[in-house]
């Protein structure tokens, strides 16, 4: 499924096509994606789109009179088109702008979800906990955040109340080039250790932004181009072949229901 560093490039690229537009019409296909969709998202007709925000992985297309939430779910994508181009099978919303373009959401599994708010507040995003790449994410407060905690950490790590989008992929990333084992303790972390693990979580995250994203089954950008993180993977999705650092076989366990990667001799 769309990772934050997915859903942030969907953001940039739909973005320079968006903003300062209006909307004209909203279309719905689908009455019900994950959740109903509300018959208020039709207040944005006639509205111009301000900004596109994203909040943990969910993008908030931001107007006057409030906001569209938007989630990829797991097979979830966006794209600006011709809006005269015809809506395939699986397109479930379109906002057509006053410029001929139309944004339109594709989501085969139905996942997703389109939301809406007057003021950018909601359920969903209620419990978020700070983002990844900004200072408020920091090794101090992980440290006061795991105290105690018996949770392997690679789980903690991807818990969205301690800290939003750092999700499967780019936990074991980021646990393998800060050779810290994903099945330890979150609590048993050191100060340094915390340190080193948010400038890895934070530089993968920021690589994988830069890179468009990581293709494996479902994502492609906003223009239709895959991302390309995934032939930077160390560990993911390999085991068997050998650590990129030591030359070990890379293992595999499960960790809350994830499959995890990881090199027995990196990673302690």
């Amino acid at each position: 499924m769309p990772e934050l560093p997915e859903v942030e490039v969907s953001r940039m690229g739909i973005s320079p096509h968006l903003v300062g537009q209006t909307v004209a019409k909203i279309t719905i296909r689908t009455p019900k994606l994950r959740w109903a969709i509300p018959a208020e998202l039709t207040l944005l007709e006639g509205q111009v789109i301000q900004t596109i925000t994203r909040r943990a992985k969910y993008l908030l297309i931001e107007t006057q009179v409030g906001c569209a939430i938007v989630h990829l779910g797991m097979s979830g994508s966006l794209r600006v088109l011709d809006a005269e181009i015809p809506a395939g099978k699986h397109d479930h919303v379109d906002l057509k702008l006053s410029n001929g373009k139309v944004l339109r959401y594709n989501d085969p599994r139905r996942f997703g979800a389109w939301l809406w708010s007057e003021d950018g507040q909601h359920a969903v995003l209620a419990n978020c906990g700070p983002e990844p790449l900004t200072e408020a994410f920091n090794a101090e407060y992980l440290l006061e955040k795991a105290a105690n905690k018996r949770v392997a950490v690679k789980q903690f790590i991807m818990d969205n109340k301690v800290v939003v989008g750092v999700g499967n992929i780019y936990a074991n990333e980021s646990l393998f080039s800060a050779k810290i084992h994903p099945s330890r303790a979150a609590g048993s972390l050191s100060l340094p250790e915390w340190q080193q693990l948010v400038s890895d979580i934070k530089a993968v995250l920021a690589t994988a932004i830069k890179q468009g994203g990581t293709t494996l089954k479902d994502f492609a950008q906003a223009d239709g181009k895959p991302g390309y993180f995934a032939q930077e993977l160390q560990v993911y999705g390999k085991a068997g072949k050998p650590c990129p650092t030591c030359g070990e076989p890379i293992e595999e366990l499960k960790i809350g229901q994830r499959n995890t990667f990881y090199c027995g001799g990196c990673q302690v």
